[in-house]
């Protein structure tokens, strides 16, 4: 059975894209877990092997101007379609992380709560997804070094609201969240 893992990351952000991927292995690969269980490194050294050993990866991406645009579902929904799309083989069915289904209109996909820790071709689209748009955000604070974006990656640290009081809202900010929409008030 071919089976597609598809999970998203950077939902939460206050800055930077959505990421969706979707992964179709060849065959087991070890150490996956939770992208969220595993440390900087270990994502690293994993997306690597895992680029190696798939039949097929998509990534889908949604900018923060779109989440603005659509709303935060829609746009989850826009990046795991953008990422399915890539995958260019057949497969029987599609698993995504969490309790809602957001591609319920493709009868082969469904939800299962904590795939992304329990289903390893979850764990691996979660990992790639992560390294994908970590780098992405790194190479945003390269060009938008005061905000710190290579530390905090988009997430609501209090490095980042610090350095939002400090620098107002820029480009990459999503102007619909609450921390971001209250500093433009």
């Amino acid at each position: 059975m071919i089976t597609v893992g598809i999970d998203e990351v950077g939902r939460g952000c206050w800055a930077g894209p959505v990421v969706a991927g979707a992964v179709v292995l060849a065959r087991p690969v070890t150490g996956l877990t939770d992208s969220k269980l595993l440390n900087k490194k270990q994502r690293e050294k994993l997306a690597v092997t895992i680029h190696k050993e798939a039949l097929a990866i998509g990534l889908g991406w949604v900018e923060a101007t779109t989440i603005d645009e659509i709303g935060l579902t829609a746009a989850v929904k826009l990046a795991m379609e953008r990422a399915l799309q890539q995958i260019k083989m057949d497969y029987d069915e599609a698993i995504i992380d969490g309790n809602l289904n957001f591609l319920a209109e493709h009868p082969k996909t469904r939800a299962v709560i904590k795939a992304d820790l329990t289903i390893p071709v979850v764990s691996a689209a979660s990992i790639v997804a992560k390294v994908a748009r970590d780098k992405y955000m790194a190479e945003i604070g390269d060009r938008h070094g005061d905000y710190g974006f290579e530390k905090h990656v988009g997430y609501g640290t209090a490095l980042h609201l610090e350095k939002l009081k400090l620098h107002g809202v820029s480009n990459m900010h999503r102007r619909s969240f609450k921390p971001v929409k209250a500093l433009l008030q």
